[in-house]
């Protein structure tokens, strides 16, 4: 669970995609500029919404109104999960001239100016996804979108609601889409999804996510890197275990969807894992990738979450040696269970939130900490940044293009990256 804003280049016919929330968003956000511009669409500016968090519907509706004001003349279009889940909120709004829900954003003439001010179907009647892949800026990594909705009601969860049920892209069309994407001279291809390690679960085939990974990795050996989106710490399955310790290709990163590190809040949360369980999960993973390095994202302020169950959150990001930590303080979303529950004062989630934050970055310079003196291949993402396998970024002296990877030893950190004192180019 990520929240980002980012707005799209506007390309020659006048379409502007405005993006909130995950890499989900941003990556399908790339097929809805296609779509726009396949309709015929000119001075527009879409905004593909995100219905985590209240904070991202809010600065949803801020962007909006900005956009009225300094481009009087576009027509300005609502898509995404908010979209989706509240289409009466977004067309209550006179800055608005369409509403579009998530199950018809991708269909033939689905931006036409003719028609319904507001076109949201049923998200759960969906079928098959048709899924996106996401280019990318500067041939650094590609998107491809593997999966869509989810099947499971956490209690915090309006996502679903947005997305409706779990279903996979077939593994065929994702293995084309990568090689389409390696043959275009992308190094990296990132997995992306609602849920993804329910990928295949709705297929008949005897496959889930760890078949995938080996298929695009036999089919596709032009293809330099690829790396695996947030995961569900309960669905891991034992094949994707054996292709981390095997393929050297799967990049050793894992960033799991925890959201609490005290049993009675996942209870409370109807998360599918317990707190023994992710840290076996992390001490197998090590075992079988000894390089691997680990992610997490939280949820602080969870209704009901007392001092002492926050202190396990806090205790669980040394003991599994996070370095990657993302903090979220919990929002009321309108609909789920957790809204009902009793919540905790606005200034303890704060505080909480600033302590776990505080946490998450100790845990950062232990991870730097281990990696000095390292080897590391990166991928240059922007002049003198690289990202490492493990996900650590690495800084370096010198003149590199973005798409570009480079090696050398980790000489020291600052606290938020390594850095490379001496270097060569390898791919």
């Amino acid at each position: 669970m990520t929240l980002d804003v980012s707005a799209s280049d506007e390309d020659a016919q006048g379409v502007e995609v405005v993006t909130f929330g995950c890499r989900l968003n941003a990556c399908e956000s790339e097929e809805i500029t296609r779509r726009a511009m396949a309709d015929g669409i000119s001075e527009a500016v879409v905004f593909n919404t995100c219905a985590v968090t209240a904070e991202a519907v809010r600065q949803a509706r801020q962007a909006i109104r900005k956009a009225r004001r300094e481009r009087p003349a576009a027509r300005l279009i609502v898509t995404g999960c908010a979209a989706q889940i509240d289409p009466a909120a977004f067309a209550a709004m006179e800055e608005v001239d369409l509403v579009l829900g998530n199950a018809g954003k991708y269909a033939p003439g689905a931006f036409d100016a003719e028609g319904s001010r507001v076109r949201v179907g049923d998200v759960f009647a969906a079928r098959r996804p048709t899924g996106a892949a996401g280019a990318g800026r500067g041939r650094v990594r590609a998107y491809v979108e593997i999966q869509n909705g989810c099947d499971h009601r956490c209690t915090f969860c309006v996502i679903p609601f947005g997305r409706g049920n779990s279903r996979s892209i077939p593994p065929q069309t994702v293995v084309e889409r990568v090689r389409s994407l390696a043959d275009a001279g992308y190094l990296e291809v990132v997995l992306t999804g609602v849920d993804l390690t329910s990928w295949g679960a709705d297929l008949d085939l005897a496959l889930r996510l760890g078949g995938l990974v080996r298929k695009i990795l036999a089919e596709v050996p032009q293809l330099s890197r690829l790396r695996l989106s947030s995961l569900d710490a309960a669905e891991i399955d034992a094949e994707l275990m054996t292709a981390l310790a095997d393929e050297p290709r799967l990049m050793p990163h894992l960033h799991l969807s925890l959201q609490s590190g005290d049993d009675l809040i996942l209870k409370r949360m109807k998360r599918r894992h317990r707190r023994v369980d992710a840290l076996g999960l992390v001490r197998e993973v090590r075992r079988l990738r000894p390089d691997a390095a680990f992610g997490a994202d939280f949820i602080v302020g969870f209704p009901t979450e007392s001092e002492p169950a926050f202190q396990n959150t806090v205790a669980l990001v040394e003991e599994a040696g996070l370095a990657f930590v993302h903090v979220f303080p919990f929002s009321a979303r309108p609909g789920v269970p957790a809204a009902r529950m009793p919540m905790v004062l606005g200034a303890a989630v704060k505080d909480r939130s600033r302590r776990l934050r505080a946490a998450g970055e100790a845990g950062l310079r232990r991870h730097l900490d281990r990696r000095v003196g390292a080897c590391v291949r990166g991928l240059v993402e922007r002049p003198g940044l690289a990202r490492a396998e493990d996900f650590t970024e690495v800084a370096f002296a010198g003149d590199q293009a973005p798409g570009r990877m480079i090696t050398g030893p980790i000489a020291a950190h600052d606290g938020r990256r390594g850095r490379l004192d001496r270097w060569e180019v390898c791919g």
